[in-house]
């Protein structure tokens, strides 16, 4: 299911839209597939939607393989199906790439295949390494930008609340303050649920508000699912100078399916055919009142 691919940003409304859209070209994917990760798929979908969509990042609609402006790392890899889903709803990849999913040889390996897809950075699902990567990015642009006498593009990054028990991501935090690359905004995705269980049992990450702060990040916390908040702390983080910016996003995983809302064994379990059917039949009802919201305004 595509919506329209943006010249100009969208409402709102129409982010939302797209949102569910996303949502379900990740239940389709992921029934055919067989396999895969729809909880942390669906619970990051609201955040993708806005990043592209709302005009908060500054990147050629129309040309996937062109990196020279904003760019976007997904560090939890193993939510492939989200960024796939929005390649999709911009027409980077058509409706027969979306029935290849997992397959051999597709565009659509489980963890994103950058020699692959069009429109990726880097291959990515080795938890800990995507902000690492991102962090060098954005000081590689800045660098650039500075023999330019240019400001720096941006890059942004996702990473999940499991991959922050990685002591790597703790030096990649404590690197781009050091360097203040306010040039770098990181997206964390606070669902609280990993493989094993709840991340607050597993692992706990603490005041994980106060730890960014402490390691010298502007931080600020928002519901990951509203659209108006996201792009406000997008809006507030391009103002932050000379820091690094985390906008820690509370987030529900399998959101915008009842039955895979907040559930572990979610985490990593394609549905079945019923299950995905059941799915559709909700997003389809949430899709109608989406698009009434759409057509009044």
């Amino acid at each position: 299911m595509t919506t329209q691919t943006p010249q100009a940003p969208l409402s709102a409304a129409e982010v939302r839209l797209v949102a569910n859209a996303m949502r379900h070209d990740i239940i389709h994917m992921l029934e055919l597939a067989k396999s895969g990760h729809p909880g942390g798929s669906l619970s990051a979908a609201d955040v993708m939607a806005t990043l592209y969509f709302s005009g908060a990042m500054d990147y050629d609609h129309a040309n996937p393989d062109d990196h020279s402006r904003d760019r976007f790392f997904l560090s939890k890899g193993h939510a492939a199906p989200t960024l796939y889903a929005v390649f999709h709803q911009l027409g980077w990849l058509t409706d027969a790439d979306m029935d290849t999913c997992r397959q051999l040889g597709s565009k659509l390996q489980g963890h994103p295949d950058n020699h692959a897809c069009p429109g990726l950075e880097i291959c990515s699902g080795s938890l800990g390494q995507g902000l690492s990567v991102a962090a060098g990015a954005a000081l590689g642009m800045r660098l650039d930008a500075k023999r330019s006498g240019v400001d720096p593009y941006r890059v942004y990054v996702l990473c999940g609340d499991g991959e922050m028990q990685e002591g790597s991501n703790w030096e990649a935090l404590m690197f781009a303050a050091h360097m203040g690359l306010d040039n770098l905004t990181m997206f964390l995705d606070l669902n609280n649920l990993q493989i094993d269980g709840h991340v607050t049992d597993v692992c706990s990450l603490g005041d994980i508000y106060g730890k960014l702060s402490s390691f010298g990040w502007d931080v600020q916390a928002i519901d990951g699912h509203s659209v108006e908040a996201i792009e406000g702390a997008v809006a507030k983080a391009k103002a932050v100078h000379g820091r690094p910016q985390a906008i820690v996003c509370t987030t529900i995983k399998g959101k915008g399916v009842s039955f895979m809302e907040d559930k572990q064994n979610w985490h990593g379990v394609a549905p079945k055919h019923d299950e995905a059917e059941a799915a559709i039949a909700e997003l389809d009802q949430e899709r109608e009142q989406l698009l009434k919201e759409v057509r009044n305004g």
